[in-house]
């Protein structure tokens, strides 16, 4: 049975164009090797998905550093908290389903935005998803656990 749970806010790939690395996208597709003309599609299927939740967003902005969506390298950002998922577990977003593969750990990359992100983002920036149904995901779509 599934539980909405909350919405996708944002959609990002990331581009070969090292001038623009970041590009937000009203929809991506996704298939077992991840998402569709993004620079990492089939490189590694258990690091394929990046989501994060808004929540990481308001921890820096509690914490005076101001940062812009698609900024921690998320593909989907959805405006609920999902880090307490584990390894193995699923979420629906509109006809797609992904399934929890590891949390994202913290990169090198955080640093130059802000020293403070890598220990305040710990536990919190992401988690790695991979592909077990494709499709469409677009923003306003609903995210159900299942």
């Amino acid at each position: 049975m599934n539980n909405t749970i909350g919405k996708v806010i944002n959609l990002f790939i990331t581009t070969k164009n090292e001038k623009t690395p970041r590009e937000k996208k009203e929809s991506i597709f996704i298939d077992e090797y991840g998402i569709i003309d993004d620079k990492f599609y089939n490189k590694d299927i258990n690091r394929s998905i990046l989501v994060s939740s808004t929540d990481s967003y308001l921890l820096a902005s509690n914490n005076h550093i101001k940062l812009d969506d698609g900024v921690l390298g998320e593909n989907i950002l959805i405006d609920i908290n999902p880090y307490y998922l584990k390894a193995g577990n699923k979420i629906q977003i509109g006809k797609t389903i992904l399934e929890v593969t590891q949390n994202c750990t913290i990169c090198k990359g955080l640093t130059k935005i802000n020293s403070k992100l890598p220990k305040l983002l710990k536990d919190d920036r992401g988690i790695f998803f991979k592909t077990i149904k494709g499709g469409e995901i677009k923003i306003g779509n609903k995210v159900s656990i299942i």
